[in-house]
């Protein structure tokens, strides 16, 4: 009969209406995400690209004339192995970011996407968690792809090298949760600047091409205060099969990192949207 739903109907939208058991309501906006960049798979490969020309033209080209150099642990490896992992970690960073800054900007302040979204069952944590989710899935997408190919330059020494995806994930999770905030405090384009701002010395000065100790010792201070040193570091022993106990306070700061942001970005986003 007309206006009446068919079961199998019926069961569809009682499909679409429950949350999903996993992220539950939020996992309807990465849903979104994805069926609105399914057809720019450019993005996804063109993304990568920075941290692997920097890996050939620094690890390979630069290490050639570096040789070796003083790994974590005491160990000593060539330098496109030192810098590979920093390479990865940033390439996570950039993801996560990008993501959470530029795109978050514009569904939030032009496209009022997020209040035609908050007409629904969903909520303001719904968003940050979807839109973080997403971010995080980009990140290892980068980072899947630049461990493949650092795995062919040889530049992975050893099979624990594979956890890099789930750090890499952690430190996509610290930096989208802290983007995430920063962003929802952000009125103009030109406030952007301040992304690049803090970003560039933070790549450059987090132990990413060269080993901590040859930096002064007042300059050590400030760089273990990096959340991309943590990542890092964490990367780079994984990559290089050496362990220590450190390796728990470098995720333990990342994880605190993102849970933070992850919960301010919640309060905030519920602030300028619920008014």
């Amino acid at each position: 009969m007309s206006g009446q739903l068919r079961s199998d109907q019926r069961a569809e939208l009682a499909l679409r209406v429950t949350p999903p058991w996993l992220l539950g309501r939020a996992a309807r906006l990465v849903e979104r995400n994805v069926l609105v960049h399914r057809r720019m798979p450019l993005i996804f490969f063109s993304a990568p690209l920075e941290p692997i020309l920097y890996l050939f033209a620094l690890g390979v080209g630069l290490g050639a004339l570096v040789g070796q150099v003083d790994g974590p642990g005491g160990t000593t490896v060539s330098y496109g192995a030192f810098i590979a992992p920093a390479l990865l970690a940033a390439s996570a960073m950039n993801g996560a970011v990008y993501e959470s800054t530029f795109n978050l900007f514009s569904k939030l302040r032009f496209e009022k996407l997020y209040d035609a979204i908050l007409a629904t069952p969903m909520t303001p944590r719904d968003i940050a968690v979807g839109e973080l989710t997403w971010a995080l899935l980009r990140g290892s997408l980068y980072s899947v792809a630049f461990l493949g190919i650092a795995a062919l330059a040889g530049l992975v020494e050893s099979w624990w090298g594979l956890l890099a995806i789930p750090a890499a994930s952690l430190i996509g999770f610290a930096f989208a949760g802290v983007s995430m905030t920063a962003t929802t405090f952000m009125t103009s384009w030109q406030d952007f600047d301040l992304v690049q701002l803090v970003l560039m010395p933070m790549f450059l000065f987090s132990a990413t091409f060269f080993p901590l100790e040859v930096y002064p010792a007042a300059l050590q201070a400030i760089v273990v205060l990096s959340p991309l040193y943590h990542g890092v570091e964490l990367v780079r022993a994984l990559m290089l099969g050496v362990f220590g106990w450190s390796l728990l306070l470098h995720a333990a700061v990342l994880l605190a990192l993102g849970t933070m942001g992850l919960r301010i970005a919640s309060g905030r986003i519920g602030d300028l949207l619920i008014r």
